[in-house]
């Protein structure tokens, strides 16, 4: 029995590597979806955010991963080009950073610094 306990810890603490580019976030319906950035995504838009010249977002309370983003605070369309994953969100930049949003919720589920 402690083999078993042992080995379910070391799987839980060896998939704690993942949490950096995982995030489980509830949906509607009560499941998780994990959102998934591969780096070459991640290169992509921090890139597209200089290049475009993306205009950050001033908010009275600092925009954070689980965190509502007001309704008067307009979300922008995820260009394809950051990822068939990602084209269902809608993106906030504030703060030097991209902060990825659920449109049905509006509630950020991913940070892209």
């Amino acid at each position: 029995m402690k083999k078993l306990f042992l080995l379910s810890a070391a799987v839980m603490i060896s998939t704690g590597a993942f949490a950096q580019s995982t995030v489980e976030t509830t949906t509607g319906t009560g499941h998780a979806a994990a959102v998934q950035i591969e780096p070459q995504y991640r290169t992509k838009i921090k890139s597209y955010v200089t290049e475009h010249r993306v205009r950050p977002v001033t908010t009275k309370e600092k925009i954070i991963v689980g965190a509502t983003v007001p309704s008067d605070v307009e979300l922008e369309a995820v260009p394809t080009d950051w990822g068939p994953s990602l084209t269902k969100y809608r993106y906030v930049y504030s703060g030097d950073r991209v902060m990825l949003v659920d449109p049905g919720s509006r509630t950020v589920v991913q940070e892209i610094d």
